[in-house]
């Protein structure tokens, strides 16, 4: 029997149980694959304040501290032109480069010495009586059945994880849009070509020039969905990024072997509501953005905190209102998010079905972009992280 069981020991089912550890509150977290698995998964790593905050909180932000790589400003670029959005300037905050594997693994190796438990390689996770005040979750492992009551169960088990799916359909709600195009990305060990992000839009499609640290790129082109990954050899990923980042880009491009290659499908979408019974969902499990403007991690950190907040309340003052109202307060947040990535995607890429009326749609906005300060502004507070 524990208070609260948290489905998924990603960065988010990791975050909230070690803040419920801190306040006292018993958690035990499940997780499907291996630690190793967990840890070999590649995304992002563009960290707004709620994120590092809650790093800082825990005092575990020691590595992130030592190696993350504050960035005042990010840039968009359509051709020849490069449009810099100064987000210190603008908002007075900054973000910070620093790798989701680096503070999962942050996260994961404080688990120990802080007593929060967690089990890897549960299989066959199910939740059952999640309407009720006695919710509970089987799971196998070693050949063996085993079962965990909780008063709260936690979905942080990502898109095609159990728990959003324990929801009725008569109960929730999806929204989603698909776009018919994917990030193909390349890491490697060589020193970015910028000290900043670049957003590209060019005729050939949209580019990413990001990074890791002063010694590991990341990079990205959009390509259609049909495409194979052994279809792009590392010499023509290079070759592309080189075209559509534009020269100056190029000029101080390094070029690796590749790391890591994959090609990640583009996705918005968000599940209403993120609190059935007494069951609540965070992350990826209720909600996807693309990952235009590094939103995914930081949207669930919010919502981490804002769970770890209700929980907190109900466990320690019985306050039963601030479970029933952590959908609503996570789904505000949720929804600026979507709508900030959801236009930024819009503006940078390319959609097959667009013609000339929406390229010179785009060619204004970002005409309007480069000579507004209102306009920076406003991408500047979504960039840098909308308060919570």
């Amino acid at each position: 029997m524990t208070q609260v069981c948290i489905i998924g020991a990603g960065p988010a089912g990791l975050l909230l149980g070690h803040l419920l550890r801190a306040e006292g509150v018993d958690c035990l977290v499940l997780e499907r694959q291996s630690p190793d698995y967990v840890l070999g998964r590649i995304r992002a790593g563009v960290l707004e304040r709620v994120t590092v905050d809650l790093m800082e909180r825990l005092g575990l932000d020691a590595r992130l501290k030592a190696e993350g790589l504050v960035h005042d400003g990010f840039n968009l670029a359509d051709g020849e032109r490069l449009i810099r959005i100064d987000i210190a300037a603008l908002t007075g905050g900054h973000v910070v480069v620093y790798g989701q594997t680096e503070l999962t693994k942050d996260l994961m190796d404080a688990c120990g010495p802080r007593g929060l438990e967690v089990v890897y390689e549960a299989a066959n996770v199910a939740l059952h009586d999640v309407e009720s005040d006695a919710p509970h979750v089987t799971y196998e492992k070693d050949g063996r059945l085993h079962r965990v009551d909780a008063r709260i169960i936690v979905g942080c088990d990502g898109f095609h994880g159990p728990s959003r799916k324990a929801i009725p359909a008569s109960v929730g709600k999806n929204y989603e849009r698909e776009y018919p195009f994917g990030w193909l990305g390349i890491l490697a060990d060589v020193p970015p070509c910028n000290h900043e992000l670049i957003y590209a839009n060019h005729e050939r499609g949209f580019a990413l020039a990001s990074m890791r640290s002063h010694t590991r790129s990341r990079y990205y082109v959009d390509v259609p969905l049909t495409e194979k990954i052994e279809d792009w050899p590392d010499e023509r990923i290079w070759d592309e990024l080189s075209i559509r980042l534009g020269p100056d880009a190029a000029a101080h491009i390094t070029r690796g072997p590749a790391l890591e290659k994959s090609i990640a499908p583009l996705r918005s979408f968000v599940f209403a509501p993120m609190r059935h019974g007494s069951l609540l969902l965070c992350g990826d499990a209720a909600h996807i953005v693309p990952p235009t403007g590094a939103k995914g991690l930081n949207l669930a950190a919010s919502d981490v905190l804002y769970a770890a907040q209700a929980l907190t309340a109900f466990f320690k003052r019985n306050d039963a209102d601030a479970i029933s109202g952590y959908s609503d307060k996570a789904l505000a947040r949720v929804w600026k998010s979507e709508r900030f990535s959801w236009s930024l995607t819009r503006l940078m890429h390319r959609f097959p079905e667009d013609g000339p009326f929406e390229r010179a749609m785009q060619v204004a906005e970002l005409d309007y972009i480069a000579s507004s300060v209102a306009a920076q502004t406003s991408i500047a507070e979504n960039y840098v992280g909308l308060p919570v």
